[in-house]
């Protein structure tokens, strides 16, 4: 694998300006707790939300067209394309850019986040029918990997966490130096900071797009806890001694901006699940981020708009997005704009 500067490849930091975002049709019944019903319904408020901002192209199985026309109001375009489910942040393509500035996509195997879903073979070949409809440039990637397992800053630094990246359900032939020459020469990276590990009860056992982010490049956002019995107060004083002590690829320190943690909540099954403000959505001039209905949203939103000024801040029910094991930054892709041909 060459080198970044060998490549020319870089993925551009989600506040980049962008194209259009790619979203997917819920579609996995058994996979959201309270049903498709609530499912579709929030993700097409989501839709909404996003496409006042930047256009929305959403793939939907051909005998859904009709539902999803009526709940996202021609807020998006449709595209009647064969899924598995909504994920789009990590069955769709990774886009990057050329020296040139052009497009061109990283299609990622797909293993549906380490075999905790069987039945992903539509959905591992959506990176490359997303490629096409955006007419950029395919490129394979040499392992498994999914969109929300990794966090750029545009500037060569990216955030992921070990238990992702490390899962022998996802690469077990591969090594941390392995996966970070992959890095290195297919998204213009010079410096990995690995995590410990992601949130408890992240389905996806370990994105880091539920634990860190970054908002500028060398400032970070992470979620604070101050209850010490809460099984998430190690997995962030873990996270936050690491970026304490790491430096990015301008030798920069860390500065860490705290986000709020939403009220815990179990589902049916008595089960914690993973919900986190730091799984939103950077849009052409807006930050679409999720609110659990609580006091802590308004806090949330005070600390986004610190870290974006210049975005207006759009809160979009979560809980219905979040019944599937993800959020907002989960179903959904950025496109970045490319430079004007020639």
């Amino acid at each position: 694998m060459t080198g970044a500067s060998e490549s020319g490849l870089r993925m551009p930091a989600e506040w980049a300006p962008h194209e259009r975002c790619w979203m997917a049709w819920p579609c996995r019944p058994e996979g959201w707790r309270n049903g498709l019903g609530p499912a579709r319904e929030a993700l097409a408020a989501v839709v909404r939300a996003i496409a006042r901002f930047e256009p929305v192209t959403l793939l939907v199985r051909p005998e859904d067209l009709d539902e999803a026309a009526r709940l996202t109001r021609g807020a998006a375009e449709l595209v009647a394309t064969e899924l598995d489910d909504s994920w789009t942040r990590d069955t769709g393509p990774t886009f990057v850019q050329d020296r040139d500035g052009q497009l061109a996509g990283i299609d990622w195997g797909f293993n549906g986040w380490g075999l905790v879903y069987p039945g992903f073979a539509r959905d591992a070949r959506l990176a490359r029918h997303i490629l096409g409809l955006a007419d950029a440039r395919r490129i394979v990637g040499p392992q498994i990997l999914e969109g929300g397992s990794i966090h750029v800053d545009g500037e060569g630094t990216l955030l992921t966490t070990e238990q992702c990246l490390l899962d022998p359900q996802r690469n077990p032939h591969l090594d941390k130096a392995d996966i970070e020459a992959n890095l290195t020469g297919l998204l213009g990276i010079d410096a990995v900071v690995w995590l410990p590990r992601g949130l408890t009860g992240d389905e996806t056992r370990g994105h880091v797009d539920n634990l860190c982010c970054f908002f500028k490049p060398g400032h970070v956002l992470l979620p604070a806890l101050a209850d010490r019995a809460d099984p998430d107060w190690a997995v962030l004083a873990e996270a936050r001694a690491v970026l304490e002590r790491s430096v990015d690829a301008k030798g920069r320190r860390f500065t860490i901006l705290e986000l709020p943690t939403p009220p815990r909540r179990r589902d049916k099954r008595g089960e914690l699940m993973a919900l986190s403000y730091v799984n939103f959505y950077v849009a052409n001039g807006a930050i679409v981020m999720p609110g659990f209905d609580a006091a802590s949203d308004r806090e949330a939103a005070r600390v986004l708009k610190a870290a974006f000024p210049d975005r207006e801040i759009v809160v979009v029910p979560g809980h219905g997005i979040a019944d599937g094991g993800g959020n907002i930054h989960c179903i959904t892709q950025q496109q970045p704009r490319a430079a004007p041909a020639g």
